[in-house]
């Protein structure tokens, strides 16, 4: 089945990210949150992040426009019926997804496709709160959802071909790159990325580096074009840990454990760039400032 028209559950950064791409690509977004005025602040800060990309010329005036046109922000999960796909990218927490899948099962069209954002979380337990297992897939876009190249196509136990056809077509249509991926915790990327953050962590906890050497010497070492504190930061810490406490818990593998300095930072709301200060210190627009936190 052809995509035309998506719903995005989640006006945050991701969402916001990911409804950006298919309104790039040609398709009409629905976006929808807790509340109509949410969703439409959401398209007021798309709005400021295209300026933003037409400063830096990845974008012109004229396709600022045409995306814009493309958004339509409205209420209520109801309002999503006409779309061909839902993508729902809200917080990463079991319950609260289920939820949402519940309601968008009763709201959508039968022969829509519905698909989570998830990094870690089970899809076949996602699916379960609907009656469209079958239909129901994972999607988990990489940040920023605008350019990040990559997209895991993340099949539950019950995903119909049909289904994960849809998908990669969408993806496709984005300009991305889509890998089929068998449920399990973390998939591939999210699995790969926790340990590597999580000892660099380590590093500067015991006092070996500052977390502005450790991010130099890792891009530098291995010709990574971002450090992985800076990677965390953006990512957002308490994100993070949200994403290691759930491996921890599937897997028990140690090196799934959060840092001690990871929940005392998260604590102290120090969450990276949505924050402003996480391992490093940013400006309003998301810039790294050159002084770095004890």
């Amino acid at each position: 089945m052809g995509v035309s028209r998506v719903g995005i559950v989640g006006a945050g950064t991701m969402g916001q990210g990911i409804a950006t791409a298919c309104a790039g690509a040609g398709l009409e977004v629905l976006l929808v949150d807790q509340a109509a005025d949410i969703a439409a602040r959401a398209v007021e800060e798309i709005a400021e992040e295209l300026d933003r990309d037409i400063a830096k010329w990845r974008h012109t005036p004229s396709e600022k426009k045409a995306i814009l046109g493309r958004l339509r922000p409205v209420d209520g999960l109801q309002s999503l019926e006409p779309a061909d796909l839902v993508i729902e990218a809200v917080p990463d927490d079991l319950a609260l997804k289920g939820r949402v899948f519940a309601e968008l099962d009763r709201a959508c069209s039968p022969a829509t496709v519905l698909a989570t954002n998830t990094s870690t979380l089970s899809v076949t337990e996602i699916a379960a709160h609907t009656k469209r297992p079958q239909r129901v897939i994972g999607l988990h876009f990489q940040n920023p959802g605008t350019r990040a190249p990559l997209v895991e196509i993340v099949r539950g136990l019950k995903t119909s071909d049909a289904a994960f056809a849809t998908a990669r077509l969408l993806v496709q249509a984005l300009g991305k790159t889509g890998i089929e991926v068998f449920e399990y915790p973390g998939y591939v990327t999210t699995r790969v990325i926790v340990p590597f953050v999580n000892e660099a962590m380590h590093v500067v906890m015991d006092g070996v580096a500052t977390a502005e050497a450790v991010d130099t010497a890792v891009k530098l070492g291995y010709g990574l074009p971002v450090g992985p504190l800076a990677l965390a930061d953006r990512v957002g810490l308490d994100e993070l840990l949200r994403w290691m406490q759930h491996l921890f818990k599937e897997l028990g593998d140690f090196k799934y454990r959060p840092c001690p300095l990871l929940r005392q930072m998260v604590r102290a709301g120090h969450l990276g760039v949505k924050s402003g200060r996480g391992f490093f210190e940013y400006d309003d627009n998301g810039q790294v400032k050159r002084t770095e936190k004890p």
